[in-house]
């Protein structure tokens, strides 16, 4: 499927998108929205994918939505009729990835500034890594804007002082990627010009362990952190009997045993 705003490319089984509105800092426009929302489906739906990269060109990540396309009232832009849809009834969530309902992890490569709607990426992506040039900030209540799910979000991945500093300090403050490691919002700062290269390098570590037992672990932990402690714990073993019934459970303790690499089948 051809994109105009994000770039698509499957190599292996990781599938890469890029947002690619360098010129606007890759802000949010809601033809953007659409493709990617597009592209995490297509990655979703493809059995040769066992994992998503996100990433950015230009100097920006994500500066969050387009502002020159918010409407003078302040409604949220819908490229289809007003409330036909169920996603119109939740919480916007504009380029965040369908983390509670796809199986498939996200690495998420932050390549630069990445402020507003970008911080859905690293809040809800399932590793995050990036460049000793990113910065992060929230800059809503700056514009006149309440900063919503993407605070409440950070508040749940950060100290509570943190996220209300940087919610209300607004375009005024940034937070440096090496601080963002210190405080546990990234795993890893990279060199700027080798970003994309050591994402893949942790694709492939990914890559090489069995898909369908990395999905249900990953499901287990984003699952059951909105659960009390036995209900995760009771879920996340459901997960596991199911993964033992496969072909690949089989496998992974026959290769152990023959001393060779396994052969995944993802099946």
């Amino acid at each position: 499927m051809p994109f105009d705003t994000i770039g698509y490319e499957v190599t292996g089984h990781t599938a890469t998108i890029t947002l690619n509105r360098p010129d606007a800092l890759n802000a949010l426009s809601p033809h953007m929205i659409t493709e990617l929302r597009a592209a995490y489906a297509e990655a979703e739906a493809d059995d040769k994918v066992w994992l998503l990269i996100v990433t950015a060109n230009g100097r920006a990540f994500c500066t969050g939505a387009d502002v020159k396309e918010i409407p003078g009232d302040g409604k949220v832009i819908n490229e289809k009729p007003y409330l036909s849809t169920y996603e119109q009834w939740e919480a916007p969530q504009e380029g965040t990835p369908p983390f509670r309902t796809m199986t498939k992890p996200i690495l998420v490569a932050i390549n630069g500034i990445c402020c507003g709607a970008g911080l859905d990426w690293v809040t809800t992506g399932d590793i995050v890594i990036a460049s000793d040039k990113a910065t992060f900030f929230d800059p809503h209540v700056s514009i006149g804007l309440v900063a919503g799910r993407e605070v409440v979000r950070l508040a749940r991945v950060l100290p509570r002082t943190v996220a209300l500093r940087m919610a209300l300090m607004g375009k005024h403050e940034r937070m440096s990627a090496q601080r963002a490691y210190e405080l546990g919002m990234i795993t890893e700062v990279v060199e700027h010009e080798r970003l994309l290269e050591r994402a893949n390098e942790i694709g492939d570590i990914l890559n090489s362990n069995a898909p369908l037992a990395v999905r249900g672990t990953r499901l287990a932990i984003v699952k059951g952190l909105d659960l009390p402690m036995h209900e995760a714990e009771m879920m996340a073993e459901s997960f596991r009997e199911r993964v033992v019934r496969t072909e690949d459970a089989f496998e992974g303790p026959r290769a152990f045993v023959e001393k060779r690499t396994p052969d995944w089948q993802c099946r």
